[in-house]
């Protein structure tokens, strides 16, 4: 409060406005360093517009100077001077409390010369001021707790503080005056708009203040009535409105909630042979067995739960999935088919028709929560043609549309699937969306379409192919960021790994699913693998071919565990690569899986780090600590499988068997299979979590390695990247066939 006092800090005329002054201020000083005489408001520079010379401050209208001015437009000469006059109102005339003479208005008692009292005979003690602003501070809560908490208080609002326009509200809220039928009032106004007469300011007033005035005694009947009510009869009232609120949502919900038909398919390439080489059956047992162990130690010791704790024993949730329970039982649906455990299958299924709830307060990946849940769900659905999986993955599907309600329509990565409610990971590069997030919804989405008969989920995927093909790519690439708000792209860095990997391999299977005729699709994918050939592949010194990671122009010399998956990627879109080049494609994913196979080949562990560097001297090695764990991951073995189907070459199986030797020897504890914390060291040190994709995707591709070749055919299904197995669409079944009960 000093700066009221001081005439040192020079009050100008924009801040004087928003200031409030009484007689009886604390001494100042003047500009020139003088002393401002006690009880004199300091001289103020005023001239030409108010700026130059030095004329006293306006004075209060009270000749006892104990009112203040609200100076807001409201200051006499010399600020107003060649203004038109405003309605000034002192401060001490509506409320005493803050008036009193000689320095006991605000400048004085409550702020200037320290707080010091006012001398004269009227004026308030302090506890006395005190005591009258507790009550005024009641006053005004009661009147601001009326406004929000009578019934009702959504059209008080929006008419009190918000001032909605009266065109907004409905004909039938205003109230005519005495003699005037509602309906002649309101013929009247909206023949007055039509003719197009100009609006009067005092009539729109008026019916402002008249809806305000009806709207609040609305409200105090309202109250009243509720207030007369006996307790049971209020309960009912509560009960009645939540019921129509459900009722409401479940309307909104009814194309989906009445599936049509569908004629379920009987799937291809799903019977189980026995491969007729003793050798390969024998391994392919051995990794069965493996996963009798992961799921028995998960029914025991974390059911229902998302993950396994296998070193404690004990239940593990990530916050990826919110409050959704029972990831590993969905992840791992389709490999207990596979591997022709049945009465696993049937506990899983039993468990999902009881107890997987979607209805929880919470916020989830969409990415995560897509390429499991609803992945698995329907996997399992074309696998066995249960409707209880259909059913549950277009239910959680329609959870997850709210995601896409963003400007550009790319989809948040976080979604509270109670709320509608979204967001992007606050590291995002200023809040962006992921590339591989936001792009690794196509498959699934386009059979949700499918199997619900509703385009809705294939109109928001196709819409992010749109926005992306409207942008101008740096060098032809992808960068890892896009911001849904702006709808362009964030930093510019692009990785064939984390961030970026999946989007391109949902480009080759878009086109593959499509029975080929989705050639956008393909064309976006090939163009992405010209660039990254361009401009992201290298060539180590020993030999290596390795996909480096691109910032803003530069490359840096790392390759992610995740990006192994790209070797399967080249192999199985070299048949549909441009002409003279499926051999050379071929060749560069069989590059890439010995440069991937010798990182594994290099730690201790005989498992492969998360990342590895081709720098300082080093080749397909991790040298960062925080690089150097395992968790499980498959996408070394998976680009085996894809191998192995498409070149036979018998090193991808002795490669996968290696695999298998080092988790069972590393990785295999009592109560299942857990990550390593650092791959070269010598002694195991668990991080102690049984991923659900070890499950889901590791155990599966292994398992297929031994398998032969009629299993699954790649010709008749595709892998998402959380190895679920999604069916081609023929070119006569890509809409849903309704059939009439």
């Amino acid at each position: 409060m000093e700066n009221l006092t001081n005439c040192n800090e020079g009050l100008q005329p924009a801040v004087c406005r928003a200031c409030l002054f009484a007689k009886g201020a604390a001494p100042g000083r003047r500009p020139g360093g003088e002393r401002c005489p006690r009880g004199d408001p300091a001289a103020q520079p005023h001239g030409l517009d108010g700026l130059d010379a030095l004329e006293p401050a306006p004075q209060p209208l009270t000749p006892g100077g104990g009112e203040v001015w609200l100076l807001s437009g409201a200051a006499p000469d010399p600020w107003t001077a060649g203004q038109p006059a405003a309605a000034a109102m002192p401060l001490g005339g509506l409320l005493p409390l803050f008036g009193s003479p000689a320095g006991g208005g605000l400048g004085g008692g409550l702020g200037g010369g320290g707080g010091r009292k006012g001398s004269g005979p009227a004026a308030f003690r302090l506890t006395e001021k005190f005591v009258l602003l507790l009550v005024f501070s009641a006053f005004i809560t009661l009147c601001f707790g009326a406004i929000f908490f009578l019934p009702d208080s959504s059209k008080l609002l929006s008419g009190v503080l918000f001032h909605s326009s009266p065109a907004l509200q409905p004909a039938a809220d205003h109230k005519p005056g005495p003699g005037v039928r509602a309906e002649d009032a309101a013929e009247g106004r909206a023949r007055h708009r039509e003719e197009g007469a100009p609006e009067d300011p005092a009539v729109d007033l008026e019916d402002h203040l008249a809806r305000i005035r009806e709207n609040h005694e609305r409200a105090l009947r309202e109250a009243k009535e509720t207030l007369q009510k006996l307790p049971e009869e209020i309960q009912r009232d509560i009960l009645r409105e939540k019921e129509k609120v459900a009722q409401d949502q479940l309307r909104d919900r009814a194309p989906f909630r009445r599936l049509p038909p569908v004629d379920f398919t009987q799937p291809i390439g799903v019977e189980n042979r026995e491969p007729a080489d003793a050798f390969v059956r024998e391994k392919r047992a051995k990794i069965k067995e493996m996963m009798e162990h992961a799921w028995n130690s998960y029914k025991r010791y974390a059911w229902g739960l998302n993950e396994l704790k296998p070193i404690t024993k004990e239940g593990h949730s990530s916050s990826l999935f919110g409050t959704i329970k029972g990831a590993t039982i969905v992840d791992a649906l389709d490999t207990l088919f596979i591997m022709g455990m049945e009465h696993e299958f049937q506990e899983a299924k039993a468990w999902i028709e009881e107890n997987l709830d979607f209805n929880v307060n919470a916020e989830i990946s969409v990415f995560e929560v897509n390429i499991r849940f609803v992945g698995g769900l329907l996997s399992a659905y074309y696998l066995s043609g249960e409707e209880i999986f259909r059913k549950k993955a277009v239910e959680l599907g329609i959870k997850l549309l709210p995601a896409f309600q963003t400007p550009s329509g790319i989809p948040w990565a976080l979604l509270n699937i109670k709320s509608g409610i979204g967001r992007n990971w606050p590291w995002a590069s200023g809040g962006s969306s992921i590339l591989a997030e936001f792009g690794t919804l196509h498959l699934e989405f386009m059979h949700l379409s499918h199997l619900s008969g509703n385009p809705i989920f294939a109109e928001k995927v196709m819409n992010i192919r749109k926005v992306l093909n409207k942008l101008e790519k740096p060098e032809g690439l992808y960068p890892n960021y896009l911001n849904p708000s702006s709808g362009q792209w964030g930093q510019h860095h692009v990785s064939i790994g984390g961030l970026g990997d999946s989007f391109y391999e949902y480009l080759l299977k878009a086109w593959l699913m499509s029975e080929k005729t989705d050639l956008e699709a393909k064309k976006m994918y090939f163009d992405a693998v010209r660039a990254i050939e361009t401009h992201l592949i290298r060539k180590s010194s020993g030999g290596l071919t390795y996909i480096a990671e691109w910032k803003g122009g530069l490359l840096e010399h790392k390759m992610g565990h995740l990006t192994c998956f790209a070797g399967g990627m080249f192999a199985l879109g070299a048949d549909g690569a441009p002409e003279g080049l499926a051999q050379h494609y071929l060749e560069l994913g069989a590059e890439i899986a010995r440069t991937c196979h010798e990182s594994y080949n290099r730690t201790f562990m005989k498992l492969g780090p998360e990342a590895f560097r081709f720098d300082g001297g080093v080749e397909a090695i991790a040298t960062r600590q925080n690089e150097k764990y395992y968790i499980l991951r498959p996408e070394v073995v998976e680009t085996y499988m894809y191998m192995w189907r498409l070149t036979h070459d018998p090193k991808y199986r002795k490669w996968a068997w290696e695999a298998v030797e080092a988790l069972e020897s590393h990785c295999r504890v009592n109560g299942g299979y857990s990550g390593l914390r650092d791959v070269y060291f010598t002694h195991e040190k668990y991080d102690n979590v049984q991923q659900s994709f070890f499950l889901a995707e590791t155990l599966k591709y292994l398992y297929l390695i031994f398998s032969d070749d009629d299993l699954l055919p790649l010709e008749h299904w595709i892998f998402n990247t959380e190895a679920h197995l999604l069916p081609i669409l023929p070119t006569d079944q890509k809409e849903v066939e309704v059939k009439e009960k």
